[in-house]
């Protein structure tokens, strides 16, 4: 995977503004950051268009929490889903996938195929979008439009994709186990 250079290698790189999303670099709420040289930062908060462009109190409150997150770093993995779900290692993504296909299997009848896969789970889509990182899901073959609507007509919808013929099931933010097993019933 290429290096993405951080706001602060930008910054000690030379760049003399550097502007990022919060809720792709910090796991936070969506909100745009600028950083910078403080004349060209005073300079941004007197045009005009900024006060149509900042973001409100609520917004500004939840990346404060965010922020006070990241001084304890050790911690980060635990307490921000983004990064947890990022770091979630492999061996624990493929024994859920283990334990969920049959589960799939039996709540598709013979009608369909369930196996264990590996497949790549996308990091950030518009942020980066060519890079992705190893996971492993569920393919579910004969896939199609029909067996997507059926999961995405869930109580709790699952998205999955169409890949070479099969519905695929990445499986890396998979938190609700249980939740999910729960409502096969229902396909």
């Amino acid at each position: 995977m290429a290096h993405e250079p951080t706001v602060a290698e930008a910054i000690a790189n030379g760049a003399d503004v550097v502007t990022f999303s919060g809720d792709k670099l910090l796991g936070g709420p969506q909100a745009g950051i600028i950083v910078g040289r403080a004349d060209l930062i005073a300079k941004i908060q007197r045009n005009p268009m900024k006060r149509a462009l900042r973001v409100g109190k609520l917004t500004i409150a939840a990346l404060s929490a965010v922020l006070r997150l990241y001084e304890d770093p050790d911690r980060l993995t635990t307490r921000v889903p983004a990064l947890r779900l990022l770091a979630r290692p492999l061996g624990d993504i493929r024994a859920m996938a283990a334990r969920l296909s049959s589960a799939v299997q039996i709540s598709l009848k013979q009608n369909y195929q369930v196996s264990v896969i590996d497949c790549e789970s996308e990091i950030g889509s518009g942020a980066v979008p060519t890079q992705r990182i190893a996971s492993a899901g569920l393919a579910i073959r004969p896939g199609g439009e029909r067996l997507a609507a059926a999961f995405r007509a869930l109580p709790i919808p699952v998205i999955g994709r169409i890949q070479e013929g099969a519905f695929i099931l990445d499986l890396r933010c998979l938190e609700d186990e249980a939740g999910f097993a729960a409502q096969l019933g229902q396909l």
